[in-house]
């Protein structure tokens, strides 16, 4: 059977050189209206626990409004992921942001009345993080549609840059926004949304999905057929199955280290500028490993360069306990940093370039929903640890919990053998048929 596929997906010539990212008018269109997006999504991040802490006094309080966005995005992630095989992605794109743009305007408007209760903003989070859930899901297979498969890691190390950049930015331009008057964070997040869906209908290319004439016989399989069907194809790859449950685990442990670095420097004597001076060194180093990440994968290899920022990964979790200054732990998290960016974009870029176009949006979406949704358990196992062994205790902990992920990816090596092949080569897997079940 027969499937329509981009023009982008037909290989390059040898000797034809594709044209830089930074030329391209539609990937520029996606990428800037992102990141501005990104840039507003930092300052409100800052914004509302200042608001709720200088209303309320409540920690507690500050953390609803996170979970309520978090839990939002996780309910719509996977629905997300089916609709952006069977709707225009366009349609996904450009409604999307204009609901969290209305949600953070409602904000915004609350808070200049000076009638903000936490009830009305947790809910309105909810529902910015439920639009924000379906515009995730569609973000894989947009931006497959609008590279060219060779530069497909460029553009999510590009991707992964932009956002750390648009954190350190937003961050402190959140706390200046704040001190004019409060209102005016969560306005500067509502408009920036808009520029994402300007940034989507600027752009030319189709974005999907493709409409086999031959599927169109007899009635459509509902949302819950198509989910499963996304199960099926992850189920049916090694390397999925794999790095989905290793990279859930490996985000649990991330979480969790980032609560203790924060402990930790408050243990060693740092205040507010010390932890935004270590944090700020943190994404830098991020940004660093997002601009080496794709030379690095050229020169060594997508395999060596999982194991190697693995392993940088997780001495840094060990060398931080010994540091004894603040700026010397934010400069540890820097080199740890420096290498778990080009982890992620050699797991994502697989990722995107295996999963055929028709399921890509249900099997990036199935698999950032698992990633995200044990999270939660490790700020939360780190503050036990802290609790009971103290702070430098419980980052052994995650040490060799780290350290174990690691010599996990020597255990994995045969689900990791695709990673040998260069990006450009990957094959896609097959399209799943009735005839022919997908096996575990």
């Amino acid at each position: 059977m027969k499937t329509a596929r981009s023009h982008r997906e037909e290989p390059l010539d040898a000797a034809v050189r594709p044209v830089s990212l930074w030329r391209d008018r539609d990937y520029m269109a996606w990428w800037s209206g992102n990141g501005l997006s990104s840039l507003g999504t930092a300052v409100s991040t800052l914004a509302f626990p200042l608001l709720i802490l200088d209303t309320t006094g409540s920690a507690a309080q500050a953390g609803n409004i996170t979970a309520a966005q978090m839990i939002g995005t996780l309910a719509t992630l996977v629905i997300g992921g089916a609709l952006a095989d069977r709707v225009s992605r366009r349609l996904v794109m450009a409604v999307s942001p204009l609901v969290e743009a209305l949600a953070l305007g409602a904000v915004a408007l609350l808070v200049y009345r000076s009638d903000a209760p936490v009830l009305a903003l947790a809910a309105l989070a909810l529902v910015s993080g439920l639009a924000g859930g379906l515009r995730t899901a569609v973000a894989a297979p947009a931006l497959r549609r609008l590279v060219p498969k060779e530069q497909v890691a460029t553009a999510t190390a590009q991707g992964m840059g932009r956002d750390m950049v648009a954190h350190i930015v937003g961050t402190s331009l959140g706390g200046v926004l704040f001190s004019v008057t409060r209102w005016v964070p969560f306005l500067f997040d509502a408009l920036s949304y808009l520029f994402v869906t300007l940034g989507t209908l600027v752009i030319r290319r189709p974005l999907g999905p493709d409409r086999d004439p031959d599927t169109r016989s007899g009635p459509r399989p509902g949302m819950a057929a198509d989910i499963a069907d996304g199960l099926r194809m992850v189920r049916r790859s090694g390397y999925l199955m794999f790095t989905i449950v290793w990279g859930a685990l490996l985000n649990a442990v991330a979480e969790g280290f980032t609560l203790l670095f924060i402990a930790l420097l408050h243990h060693r004597g740092g205040g507010p500028t010390q932890v935004g001076t270590a944090t700020s060194l943190a994404l830098v180093g991020g940004v660093i490993g997002s601009f080496i990440g794709p030379w690095l994968m050229r020169r060594l290899g997508a395999l060596r360069v999982l194991h190697l920022a693995a392993w940088v990964f997780a001495a840094s979790f060990a060398v931080i306990v010994w540091v004894p200054e603040p700026w010397q732990i934010g400069l540890v998290l820097l080199v740890g940093m420096t290498g778990m960016v080009p982890l992620n974009v050699v797991t994502e870029s697989y990722q995107v370039r295996l999963i055929p176009d028709a399921y890509l949006g249900r099997v990036a979406a199935t698999s950032r929903f698992c990633v995200q949704v044990v999270q939660w358990a490790g700020p939360l196992g780190a503050g036990f640890l802290a609790d009971a062994m103290g702070v430098r205790g419980a980052i052994l902990v995650l040490a060799v919990a780290m350290i174990t992920l690691a010599l996990a990816l020597f255990g994995g090596s045969r689900q990791l053998d695709l990673l040998r092949t260069p990006l450009g080569e990957v094959r896609e897997l097959p399209l799943l048929t009735p005839e022919r079940p997908a096996h575990p």
